[in-house]
């Protein structure tokens, strides 16, 4: 199970560790009502004061100089100012939200959503670089979401299913590892995320009409923010099939992801914020992979056939959002092209300070790529970089604090995405604590 955290042959985000769990799906519908109406239950009706005295959020661009030196005291959720609702008042009564983020996704946003349902606990190094403790990030430290919401000045995302310890003031991370767009692969699919954002919408004005608590005033929905990265355990697990047979199916994995963003849009959603698929012929996992010899390689050493098919993904995504642009008015939705992002890393890695871009930093085997399918990073035998080294991959399949510091702060610029936009021309930032 430790070693399928880590990617195994599934990337995107621990395709490995739910694809033992498909035969689990009918039994997951008949208590996903219990389990989540429990959870979150009990946290709106009994949540905490909120804790007073906290840091403010680091920017960005201090986080991109400081990633990898961050100290591990940082708390994990660093609490904003009038962010959490007081207990014993109701939504309405309280200082209302001034950023909601809500985020759909598989494991390179998963803020410990997987690992809370599977009772897991992932051992050091996992989250060495930032909280300086695993934190269920299948990274040693922040994912891009984590760098969107200290941008927007506003603490990082509690998962949905995590019963100890989260704060749903600012929104809800549904985001689950190995989840993929295609309904029926995964038990949480982009689907069922979809549909747990509904139950949750549904449960705050629930409780706002009964004079409740809630964390979040369903008036205030309409302005959130709404991210999506999800797709690229899809793609990956029909790589074995021959090309033209890949992008045959493309179309379908693109068709849920839209049909997501409709939902979404109908229970009130305004403000998209899509990713596409990053480089995936780059990732040490799978270049690690046995093969006849290295026609199928391009330039830099990453894989063809993969990117091929990821570059057709994002066109066919960024297609969508054109079509729901014009649907869906008064909406902003914004794709950002995060395979010219990821692969920037890559081809242009000396520019960003990175010496080694196909290497894993926790790893096994040592060069090219430090990556063995069947070992886990958590292993005892590990090669381990050096905490300060700048390497991209950290396990294989997902990224290093260090890489989503860089990734997220090209996202957020509006330099790779359509239409051009800013993050923060889209959501104005939470005034912080100094201001």
């Amino acid at each position: 199970m430790a070693s399928a955290l880590n990617g195994g042959g599934n990337g995107g985000g621990g395709g490995g560790l739910m694809k033992n769990m498909s035969l689990l799906r009918f039994q997951y519908y008949c208590v996903l009502g219990a389990v989540a109406g429990a959870v979150i239950f009990a946290t709106l009706r009994y949540m905490p004061a909120a804790v007073a005295g906290s840091a403010a959020a680091l920017s960005t661009t201090s986080a991109v100089g400081t990633a990898s030196a961050a100290a591990p005291a940082v708390s994990e959720h660093r609490k904003m100012k009038g962010a959490v609702v007081q207990a014993g008042k109701t939504a309405a009564e309280a200082k209302a939200a001034e950023v909601l983020v809500f985020n759909f996704g598989d494991s390179n946003s998963d803020t410990g959503g997987a690992v809370a349902i599977m009772g897991i606990r992932i051992a050091p190094p996992e989250g060495r670089a930032f909280f300086g403790h695993p934190t269920g990030r299948l990274s040693d430290g922040r994912v891009v979401l984590d760098f969107i919401c200290e941008t927007l000045n506003t603490h990082h995302l509690s998962p949905y299913m995590k019963p100890l310890g989260s704060d749903y003031s600012n929104g809800v991370n549904f985001a689950i590892a190995g989840a993929t767009a295609t309904p029926g692969d995964t038990p949480f699919s982009l689907d069922v995320q979809v549909d747990q954002f509904i139950f949750y919408r549904e449960r705050c004005n629930d409780s706002i009409t009964r004079g409740e608590s809630a964390p979040v005033d369903p008036k205030d929905f309409h302005k959130a923010l709404f991210t999506m990265d999800i797709g690229q355990n899809d793609i990956t697990s029909i790589m074995y099939l021959p090309y033209d047979q890949v992008l045959a199916k493309l179309p379908h994995f693109v068709n849920e992801i839209r049909k997501a963003i409709q939902i979404l849009h109908k229970n009130g959603a305004r403000k998209f914020w899509v990713h596409g698929t990053g480089a995936l012929g780059c990732l040490p996992a799978k270049l690690a992979m046995p093969r006849d010899n290295d026609g199928g390689l391009d330039e830099h050493g990453c894989l063809t056939k993969f990117n091929n098919a990821a570059k057709k993904f994002n066109e066919l995504l960024s297609e969508a959002c054109d079509d729901l642009r014009l649907q869906l008015k008064k909406s902003a939705i914004i794709f950002v092209d995060m395979f010219a992002i990821k692969y920037d890393l890559v081809a242009n890695h000396t520019k960003h300070g990175i010496e080694k871009p196909l290497m894993t930093c926790c790893g096994h085997g040592g060069p090219p790529y430090n990556y063995d399918p069947k070992r886990s990073c958590m292993g005892v035998d590990k090669d381990t970089c050096k905490p300060d080294d700048k390497l991209i991959s950290w396990d294989g399949v997902h990224f290093t604090d260090a890489a989503n510091s860089l990734v997220a702060s090209m996202a957020i610029s509006g330099e790779y995405s359509i239409p051009r936009m800013k993050l923060t021309s889209l959501v104005k930032p939470a005034k912080s604590n100094d201001s």
